[in-house]
């Protein structure tokens, strides 16, 4: 299984928007977003720490292989 990148939360929101989810508000630095049924709260730090992101990808559905595809 690959690696998870060191990623900002504006790079994981872009990514999130190419698989369809799009942002619902922002409250101070925390921007939450849906698809259908699926919400996520991506906070906008410069580095996302790998946990956060391991966690905001359980909450999406999305593989670690399909973030990656998505970051190019």
């Amino acid at each position: 299984m690959p690696s998870l990148p060191v990623i900002s939360g504006i790079d994981l929101i872009k990514a999130l928007e190419r698989c369809g989810f799009k942002r619902v508000r922002q409250k101070g630095s925390h921007v939450t977003m849906r698809k259908r049924d699926k919400k996520t709260v991506v906070p906008l730090h410069r580095e996302l720490a790998r946990g956060t992101i391991n966690s905001i990808l359980k909450q999406t559905g999305i593989s670690r292989v399909e973030l990656l595809k998505l970051l190019k």
